[in-house]
């Protein structure tokens, strides 16, 4: 009877401590709550699943790009664009109240620090990159901005590359044996010389010289200075462009979502139609080991078809594999032009178990998908499980602040940057003006799962993230209605409204090689002007047509739209993306040429 009287005790202390337990971790769990910021009436602006709240931390303090996050909650933000008082700002939340009191610049100013993009905190140091140098500096410890010296970690003397220079972002991560990873991104779509780069119907060379300096990963010293690009080793190769690269602490490797390539429709339009290269390629969720050959420029992915085919200018047509298989192969591929910016694996426990190791990814919008509606624009969330990564979801949308994105400019933000506080919220930056939101979980995790994913699944059938239909998502009637107004207004005194010209001084464009040809060949007459003995239709001109890049982007795309659409046997439409960039050629030509005389 003792020994039995024994054990009820034993029993009844076991219970109690239970209950005890289950009391105390209870409240640590409320106290935690507690010490959380009440959330924006609005979320901010965000649509999030049930249980999850977001405070605005700062509001149009600029372009920012990404950003990182100190243990005692000071947040750090990489600034676009080079400033006096340096490119980096610091903001700290003194009250709890969520909201940033406490504001200032530091940093370098570095006047190549267009398309800055790197922001992370490393053994106590902060790490940050412009177009061309990595930096860091030593945080220190109840400053918000460190008072040491910026250190120049790397450089990239990437204007003296033979090969030309694009996607110059510096994305960092470090992993636990002391190694920076840096991408350099290609010059390019596909590897070709500076001549042909760009040029419907030009193959790309073989084997691709790019490839010893450009489209990989490079591992460097973390902690030595002073180095270039030839003091790395190149850890990973054929991977055309990265911005979002993170890290994984579970499973102690690299991952890397890369852009993927343009032009499909514009250079090879018998192989695609403008809806296929608005889907493609696909945006490429790598798995990045040492010595990984994603198989850039010979290869690319089609989400649609489930696997990698040959490009077009190594002789592919949209079906055909080749070696394909032989090179890496992604996890996941998301639809074309989504830009993901930013990756990160969540190693906190304020979030739902869900959550625990899997990636947010901030798709930062595309640029050139018209005719379509553009695409991207959301925090998405891949869950992983083992190691194994599941089917992507919606976190956080809201950003559009629109409900269909006709032109990149529409979109009210662009997510850009992501980061983990002490906490385990989780931080937003965005490109446009320059908000930063901080994520919180309110919520009962255990009560957490398919009820509240099932809400943000509906999101994928909103028009900038779903996949879209042919022809009823198709907007080149509504732009060509547009440019029909803009065209009379500017161009029918010259070339009528039915488009033949006046035929003697002004030529017509119905039916001319000059509006059905290569598109890049008319942005450039409309943004440059025209003069000089020409042919058009057979008959010969010579007169002076004045530039026209008074007009906006968008205008400008809609006028030859309309004119392609009426006037060139419904020739593919132009996008803003493509104006924009002739722009910026156009510029730097006679940029060259004066600095020649």
């Amino acid at each position: 009877m003792v020994p039995n009287r024994k054990y009820k005790e034993m029993a009844v202390l076991l219970r109690i401590n239970n209950i005890l337990f289950i009391l105390l971790f209870s409240g640590i769990m409320m106290q935690c709550t507690k010490n959380l910021p009440p959330g924006d009436s609005d979320n901010g602006g965000l649509i999030l699943p049930e249980g999850f709240e977001a405070v605005v931390v700062v509001d149009s303090i600029g372009p920012a790009r990404h950003l990182a996050v100190n243990d005692n909650g000071d947040v750090y933000i990489k600034m676009r664009f080079a400033h006096p008082d340096g490119e980096n700002i610091g903001l700290r939340d003194t009250d709890n109240d969520g909201k940033a009191d406490q504001f200032e610049r530091f940093g370098v100013f570095d006047q190549k620090g267009y398309y800055a993009t790197g922001m992370r905190i490393y053994n106590d140091y902060l790490y940050y990159s412009t177009a061309s140098t990595v930096y860091r500096q030593k945080l220190t410890r109840g400053k918000l901005v460190p008072e040491s010296e910026p250190e120049v970690m790397l450089t990239d003397d990437y204007q003296n590359s033979p090969y030309g220079y694009s996607h110059i972002a510096k994305p960092l991560t470090f992993d636990k044996d002391g190694h920076m990873y840096v991408p350099f991104g290609s010059p390019g779509d596909v590897c070709q010389s500076k001549e042909q780069n760009r040029m419907p119907g030009a193959l790309g060379q073989d084997p691709c010289p790019e490839l010893e300096w450009h489209a990989g990963i490079w591992q460097f010293d973390a902690n030595k200075p002073g180095q270039t690009q030839k003091d790395g080793y190149r850890y990973a190769t054929g991977i055309r462009s990265i911005v979002g690269m993170d890290w994984n602490p579970y499973d102690n490797t690299l991952y890397a979502l890369q852009h993927g390539r343009d032009n499909l429709n514009r250079n090879w339009p018998e192989y695609y139609s403008p809806w296929q290269s608005a889907m493609l390629p696909s945006e490429e969720f790598l798995k990045v080991k040492e010595g990984t050959n994603a198989g850039w420029p010979y290869y690319y992915y089609d989400h649609m078809q489930g696997k990698k085919l040959l490009n077009p200018e190594y002789g592919g047509d949209g079906k055909k594999e080749g070696d394909a298989a032989k090179y890496e192969q992604p996890i996941i591929g998301f639809p074309g032009h989504w830009a993901p910016n930013d990756l990160h694996f969540y190693q906190g426990d304020q979030f739902p178990e869900h959550y625990k190791n899997g990636a947010f990814i901030a798709f930062h919008g595309s640029t050139i998908r018209a005719p379509f509606p553009q695409a991207g624009y959301f925090i998405a969330f891949v869950p992983f499980k083992n190691g194994k990564a599941g089917e992507w979801e919606v976190f956080a949308d809201g950003f559009t602040q629109v409900d269909k994105i006709v032109d990149t400019d529409d979109a009210g933000y662009r997510p850009m940057g992501i980061a983990m506080g002490p906490d385990g919220s989780l931080y937003i930056s965005e490109s446009e003006h320059g908000k930063i939101w901080r994520v919180m979980y309110k919520g009962d995790k255990k009560n957490f799962g398919p009820g509240q994913l099932a809400q943000m699944e509906k999101l994928k059938n909103l028009p900038h993230i779903k996949t879209p239909d042919e022809e009823r998502d198709d907007l080149t009637p509504l732009r060509a209605e547009a440019g029909a107004i803009l065209y009379n207004k500017y161009c029918g005194s010259c070339h009528m409204g039915n488009g033949m010209g006046d035929g003697s001084r002004f030529p017509p464009i119905a039916g001319s090689e000059w509006v059905k040809g290569d598109q890049q060949r008319l942005i450039d007459v409309v943004l440059s002007g025209l003069s000089g003995p020409i042919e058009v239709n057979g008959k010969a001109f010579d007169g002076v047509m004045p530039p026209v890049d008074y007009l906006e982007d968008e205008e400008i795309a809609q006028i030859l739209t309309y004119i392609r659409k009426e006037f060139g046997d419904n020739s593919p439409p132009v996008g803003s993306y493509y104006v924009k960039q002739g722009r910026y050629y156009s510029k730097k030509k006679k940029e060259e040429m004066n600095s020649g005389l």
